[in-house]
């Protein structure tokens, strides 16, 4: 198996939403960030899947070393070798390859969230990072761009906690700060419950649901209006995967935050039928003179 094509059943095997942005990319394009995507794939699953830290840890390491292989041409891991093609194609700063390890160690060590700043530095890591990395590829122009992408990754890193809240319970891990869950009276154990027949409990979990539901809105918006005009098109896959993550938000309100009884994750068909719509969308923007330009939007 090339390289190449293990970073691409790595992507498609991950069942990721971004995966389905991805399909509107050309060739080039796609290769390097299924690489990328690949990349994090690797060191998400040793965060997540190893229970021995001591093991897990040295995984990490051996990504950091494999990292300087990479920037020294000498790379063994095939999505190391895939890397290697990237960073010669596309200006990969490996400085961010390492933030991205960085987060995925925040992961491994267990350390509580305890405030708003302890998860900003972890949704830039893990979420940041990646939409640094992802505008590199894409391409911009203007600097702005990379507000653009912080505050995207902010969005859906928010959105990705809130979706799996319930999830990540199941490997102790709660992402909303302590200091935040304390102002609303919300518990961890309220946390690995869920809703139950205490309605206080209920109300304060649903308080601190529309709480961040609120910033990721807010991180959204914040993205779009950083977008400069000159860069929307090249950005567009950035909007797809904004699109689809902004109909998970919607999937959340809609179940009313109950993801300890209900989905809130999305079809793959409605997946890639929100990226259609949104490639559209942007497409016949494009059309337009800057003049008439269509307004930035999300909601598919």
């Amino acid at each position: 198996m090339t390289p190449e094509k293990y970073c691409e059943d790595k992507t498609r095997g991950s069942g990721s939403s971004f995966f389905y942005a991805f399909l509107f990319l050309s060739p080039e394009k796609r290769r390097a960030m299924m690489a990328l995507y690949a990349f994090c794939r690797e060191v998400d699953d040793i965060a997540d899947e190893i229970k021995d830290k001591d093991v897990a840890r040295t995984k990490l390491h051996f990504w950091k070393q494999e990292i300087d292989r990479v920037y020294a041409d000498k790379a063994r891991h095939p999505v190391g070798k895939e890397l290697m093609w990237t960073k010669d194609n596309f200006p990969i700063e490996q400085s961010l390859l390492f933030e991205m390890i960085q987060g995925m160690l925040m992961d491994v060590e267990g350390k509580a969230i305890v405030s708003e700043d302890d998860l900003k530095l972890y949704c830039y890591r893990v979420a940041g990072v990646v939409g640094l990395l992802s505008i590199a590829v894409f391409g911009f122009k203007d600097e702005q761009s990379k507000t653009f992408a912080l505050r995207m990754g902010d969005a859906l890193q928010l959105t990705n906690i809130l979706r799996d809240v319930y999830e990540d319970t199941k490997i102790n891990r709660i992402y909303l700060p302590q200091q935040i869950r304390a102002q609303f009276k919300v518990t961890d154990q309220d946390i690995r419950q869920g809703f139950t027949d205490n309605q206080a409990t209920n109300a304060n979990l649903k308080a601190l649901f529309e709480y961040y539901q609120q910033q990721a809105h807010t991180a959204y918006q914040d993205a779009l209006a950083a977008l400069p005009a000159e860069d929307r098109q090249s950005l567009c896959p950035s909007l797809m995967m904004g699109a689809i993550y902004y109909a998970h938000l919607a999937k959340l309100e809609s179940i009313d935050y109950d993801v300890w009884n209900h989905s809130a994750r999305l079809s793959p068909l409605r997946k890639i039928w929100v990226a259609w719509r949104t490639w559209r969308y942007e497409k016949k923007a494009a059309r337009k003179a800057p003049a008439h330009h269509i307004a930035l939007k999300l909601d598919f």
